[in-house]
């Protein structure tokens, strides 16, 4: 091949490689709340950035913070990941709403609920975390890391706790929404937790390459 021939082919072989490589979204830059609104849902706790981390605190209901720039991001064929660990109280420290193909349709993943075990979708035709078939028990230490990750497809939403695939759940002609009450507030994208402290970091949206 001549030189001229391979360096065009090369061009093009990197061109299309960028073209390619999903833009990853850092949702979080362990700096400021910048990105983010705090919502008081009725005694709810206090949300700052602290250290790298962003710290949601033990309120009486719901303590959140919701992600401006939402709509700006996938509504599916996408993967959130992060890391997370519980610091005080018994309850659930990772309520990570998200949009399952539109900002109108949302759900909840658990992580802890109930408890401080149970982890699921909330919701699935009408069923919560604690009722669906995605929903099962899981010990979390306190102050222990733990790495998640969230993939949304329109045929499926798929969970990971560190390397075990814990949800995998078939959504085609199923009804997606979030529990009645006052996590409907912290629609699209947020991060909950309910009477629990929690620390969170590493907070990346990537786009996926539909099938």
């Amino acid at each position: 091949m001549k030189p001229c021939l391979l360096f065009s082919a090369l061009f093009l072989a990197v061109a299309f490689l960028k073209a390619e490589t999903p833009k990853e979204f850092v949702l979080f830059d362990g700096k400021s709340l910048a990105d983010w609104q705090t919502v008081d849902a009725g005694g709810s706790g206090q949300v700052e950035a602290r250290d790298g981390e962003l710290i949601i605190g033990s309120g009486e209901s719901i303590t959140g913070a919701i992600y401006k720039k939402a709509k700006d991001l996938p509504m599916t064929n996408y993967e959130i990941t992060l890391d997370a660990k519980r610091t005080e109280g018994n309850d659930f420290f990772v309520g990570l709403s998200f949009p399952v193909g539109s900002v109108k349709t949302c759900a909840t993943l658990i992580c802890g609920g109930w408890g401080g075990s149970v982890t699921g979708i909330s919701s699935i035709d009408g069923m919560d975390a604690s009722e669906n078939s995605t929903g099962h028990y899981r010990k979390f230490t306190d102050n222990q890391w733990y790495h998640f990750k969230l993939r949304v497809t329109p045929e499926s939403i798929t969970v990971w706790v560190g390397d075990e695939k814990a949800i995998d759940v078939d959504i085609k002609g199923k009804k997606i929404g979030l529990r009645p009450g006052p996590i409907e507030a912290y629609a699209p994208l947020s991060f909950t937790t309910y009477q629990t402290t929690a620390a969170i970091k590493n907070v990346k949206l990537t786009p996926i390459t539909a099938k």
